[in-house]
């Protein structure tokens, strides 16, 4: 089952575990970058959908972004990268085991109204009306707690289908509101739009399906993963200190479990290495400096595991 949607012609991928990722779009190139910093190593040929991993018993998959969580939750695909957002809307938050975020592809699906309709202010005032989207089922769950209705399907808002230009509905006359993915919100400002209500804060997504059939290679996927987030979230603070403030400088950089801490040849000085977060980590040097530690160094992290 796990190969059959997989052309004959091409490579055979029954012995390799199947990674999907996204074929192109927003979540293209910041896949094709956490995969080399994995150690993936693969080359694709040009409009070739598969590549065979060169140093991993693993085979990548690219795939419209919009189908891979159904491939995954039916099995066709071992793990693979979405959008949270691709999730909910087909439905296979059930039918799939969500591993980890991965804290790139953030953005905001939203219901959007043109700034010229000064009554509509918030989504209520939409129900009824007329809304474009390419989320059809999230569209009509949101307007079914709108209006106090159990099935989403029996709603009085007119939800219609659109693959793309969604914000131009308006504009033309097609539609009163829309509901789309926003991550700056450039263009909604541009096509007049403003945001009046939230549906869901999405991001990218690294899921398995229920039953895998390489559970020790996911795993591995998985926590090699968690090391590259782990080393894009923190860096490594290292400082010199009399031992008499150490307790001090450990309240304030206590690192992700407990620095690393060694003797220094001068007597009653020690040095610590510490994990610090990157966006703590100005504040984290002053209240070093402040109680008298000296030489301390910033380093980055390129990799890391718990």
């Amino acid at each position: 089952m796990a190969n059959s949607f997989i052309n004959a012609s091409l490579p055979d991928t029954s012995d390799r575990m199947l990674f999907a990722v996204p074929k192109k779009g927003r979540l293209y190139d910041q896949c094709l970058g956490l995969l080399s910093s994995i150690g993936i190593e693969f080359n694709r040929k040009p409009r070739h959908d598969i590549a065979l991993v060169t140093n991993m018993p693993i085979a990548l998959v690219f795939l419209p972004a919009a189908d891979i969580a159904t491939y995954v939750a039916k099995g066709n695909i071992d793990i693979g990268i979405t959008g949270l957002d691709i999730i909910r809307e087909s439905q296979t938050e059930n039918d799939v085991a969500e591993l980890m975020r991965l804290g790139f592809g953030k953005c905001k699906l939203q219901v959007q109204a043109p700034l010229s309709h000064q009554g509509v202010v918030s989504a209520e005032d939409l129900v009824g009306k007329r809304i474009v989207t390419s989320f059809i089922n999230l569209t009509k769950q949101r307007f079914a707690q709108l209006e106090g209705v159990s099935d989403p399907e029996k709603i009085r808002t007119q939800v219609r289908f659109v693959s793309g230009s969604v914000e131009a509905a308006c504009g033309l006359g097609l539609a009163d509101g829309i509901v789309d993915l926003v991550e700056s919100g450039d263009t909604m400002r541009a096509a007049g739009l403003h945001a009046i209500d939230t549906i869901l804060d999405t991001e990218s997504v690294l899921i398995t399906n229920q039953n895998p059939r390489f559970p020790k290679l996911a795993a591995i996927i998985q926590k090699r993963v968690e090391g590259i987030l782990t080393a894009r979230q923190y860096v490594l603070c290292q400082y010199n200190i009399d031992r008499k403030s150490l307790e001090m400088a450990c309240r304030i950089a206590p690192g992700r479990q407990a620095p690393t801490v060694t003797s220094l040849e001068q007597d009653g000085w020690v040095a610590v290495s510490v994990m610090v977060e990157k966006k703590l980590v100005g504040d984290k040097m002053d209240a070093l400096s402040d109680i008298g530690a000296t030489d301390i160094l910033v380093l980055n992290i390129t990799n890391a595991r718990a």
